[in-house]
């Protein structure tokens, strides 16, 4: 994508965040007041009062397919918001396929194994996330550790601050700012049908005394009725299964309980 492009993609995203709480809260994820749905404008679900909760606004909606998009949720500010959200939407597909045929290949599958996965049922999530300067940075995250719920997920980041963080061996690390760079996780679902081949990271966001940060996040989800497991293809007597079966439906709603509660959710299907 060109930089021009993924200029005018953040500041779509920004120009959204910047208007005022009573325009964003006309997208709001609140039903009825009190009830938290998965798409719409505010913050992340709370299921305990001992929660910590993170220091993140987000607007997270279905864009794939387009019979799926509620475009009451879709912002009308800025006007350019829809198309340019709409374009991005159909760019990143392209890559997120050729990431798929990839990872098919490494592990010696046929290079559109997993690009057939995903039906006309298959659903895209984006998630804009901005974490406003916070005051004191080291006693709230932007957002907490966790791993995502995808099969990949596609992260497109401010490149003006600094705030992703990765963990290995027990060891955060920074994401270093590259300039009009996506960065493309693995994400739970792979790591459960590549049979614990390929690993969904732990990653964080920290917050900032000084500038505000965003991000656009795109989650790529199977069928949700489709079943999760281990392909057959990558298991056997040297390395059985090592994760149990489940849904793609109930795999997201899990992982929506853990992460409120700072666990993470494939640690509950791991044998």
């Amino acid at each position: 994508m060109e930089p021009s492009f993924l200029g005018e993609v953040m500041g779509v995203a920004r120009d959204f965040f910047k208007l005022p709480l009573e325009e964003k809260q006309k997208y709001s994820n609140l039903v009825n007041g009190n009830e938290v749905r998965i798409e719409g404008y505010g913050n992340d679900m709370v299921v305990s009062e001992k929660q910590i909760l993170d220091w993140c606004d987000r607007l997270y909606i279905i864009v794939e397919p387009e019979n799926r998009r509620i475009y009451s949720l879709w912002p009308t500010q800025p006007p350019s918001f829809r198309d340019i959200l709409s374009e991005y939407t159909v760019r990143c597909r392209k890559i997120a396929n050729l990431f798929l045929q990839n990872l098919a290949k490494l592990l010696d599958l046929h290079e559109d194994y997993f690009v057939n996965m995903f039906d006309e049922n298959a659903l895209t999530y984006a998630r804009l996330n901005y974490y406003p300067n916070c005051p004191k940075p080291d006693h709230v995250f932007g957002m907490k550790p966790h791993t995502d719920a995808s099969v990949i997920t596609i992260v497109f980041i401010d490149d003006n601050v600094s705030g992703l963080q990765l963990q290995k061996d027990g060891v955060w690390y920074n994401i270093p700012i590259l300039p009009n760079a996506l960065l493309v996780n693995v994400g739970d679902v792979m790591e459960i049908m590549s049979n614990g081949f390929f690993k969904s990271p732990i990653h964080r966001v920290v917050t900032n005394a000084e500038k505000e940060r965003l991000s656009l996040v795109m989650f790529y989800t199977m069928n949700p009725e489709k079943e999760i497991e281990p392909l057959s293809e990558l298991v056997d007597e040297k390395r059985p299964r090592r994760y149990r079966k489940t849904t793609t439906n109930d795999y997201i709603a899990q992982l929506f309980e853990t992460f409120a509660r700072g666990t993470l959710a494939i640690d509950t299907v791991k044998i």
